[in-house]
């Protein structure tokens, strides 16, 4: 049985991870920045799994000294931790960049990038103690370099993410740690969804095709992250969802198979 660090993990691809880490007989400690979004999504997940192998802790992830005290906190209610996913991020309105209010670049910045700096730091350091360990990055719109107009904050953050997961990776070679990437693709979450709220109709439609064509729902795609997480032991993995041949594979039957992902969704 593992133990595994989720952090952002009350609600979205994160709190699907914890789900599924539960359903396979594993120990989760999931993660929010305050105490109103931690203790319902326990309560959620303690309806459906053994209390005795849930825990939770508030945790602002842009100060470190709680960050550790995260670590702390999960190695003192199960012994260790075997495996740390950063997941924790915040998006941004599509926007142009001088649009963007400064105060929103800061807390962009401080959560995506400080805060997994700040994640990764206490995560590998712990693991040295211990002698061993996984650590994970989630992966987004810009890790590989792509552009989206109005997104040119956010894919930067995520960008800078991939730059640090392969640094780190080569940081840990050799030793009993390994540090790897979850792609998850294009997930129906609010991080994505928000971006188009009060968005003129014909820019949803045009992007409400594109999610039938590429996207899928958290339910979907995180069963297939968290087996292979709890399977992985290559340093330098890249554990995607939606590889290149996949989109290129739903684009060509798009017009056959007729996806509908937004049925029975309250948006």
């Amino acid at each position: 049985m593992k133990t595994i660090v989720i952090t952002g993990s009350t609600r979205g691809i994160g709190y699907g991870l914890a789900e599924n880490f539960l359903r396979l007989g594993q120990q989760v400690v999931i993660n929010g920045r305050k105490k109103e979004s931690v203790d319902p999504a326990l309560e959620r997940l303690a309806e459906v799994y053994p209390q005795d192998r849930i825990a939770g802790m508030p945790c602002d992830m842009g100060d470190y000294n709680q960050v550790a005290a995260l670590w702390d906190f999960a190695v003192e209610r199960f012994g260790k931790v075997d495996i740390w996913i950063n997941n924790a991020g915040i998006a941004q309105a599509q926007s142009a960049f001088w649009e963007l209010e400064p105060d929103m670049i800061r807390d962009l910045v401080q959560t995506n990038i400080t805060g997994a700096m700040y994640g990764a730091r206490v995560a590998l350091a712990g693991f040295q103690k211990q002698g061993r360990g996984a650590f994970y990055n989630m992966e987004g719109l810009g890790s590989d370099g792509r552009r989206v107009e109005g997104l040119t904050l956010y894919g930067t953050s995520k960008r800078a993410l991939n730059y640090l997961t392969d640094s780190l990776a080569a940081e840990v070679k050799g030793t009993d740690i390994i540090v790897g990437a979850l792609s998850p693709g294009m997930v129906l979450t609010d991080l994505i969804l928000k971006r188009y709220r009060g968005r003129p109709p014909e820019e949803w439609e045009s992007a409400r095709r594109i999610f039938n064509i590429l996207a899928d729902r958290v339910e979907t795609v995180t069963p297939f992250l968290a087996e292979r997480v709890l399977t992985n032991r290559v340093n330098g993995a890249s554990i995607q969802w939606l590889t290149p041949l996949k989109a290129f594979w739903r684009f060509l039957t798009a017009g056959l198979s007729k996806r509908d992902l937004f049925q029975d969704l309250d948006l």
